[in-house]
């Protein structure tokens, strides 16, 4: 099993768990529920960004070497 599916796999269980447990919830907590989901849905670009904004400056000390120019000269 390759490790998109098995992520594929983990993700549809851990759906249909949330969706069942929704189900057990009473309605008057719907709200809340969605408005966590979409403060989650914005955390990790926002994590992504900062990560990759933090990373930049060190990672420019391999990039801008002469032995990576020549690897990526012929892509």
């Amino acid at each position: 099993m390759s490790a998109h599916a098995l992520h594929a796999g983990i993700s549809m269980e851990v759906e249909e768990q949330i969706i069942n447990e929704l189900h057990h919830v009473p309605r008057q907590h719907y709200r809340e529920i969605l408005n966590f989901i979409r403060t989650v849905k914005k955390k990790p670009v926002a994590i992504t960004n900062q990560t990759a904004i933090a990373s930049e400056s060190s990672l420019a000390k391999d990039w801008q070497r002469p032995e990576e120019d020549e690897a990526w000269a012929n892509l």
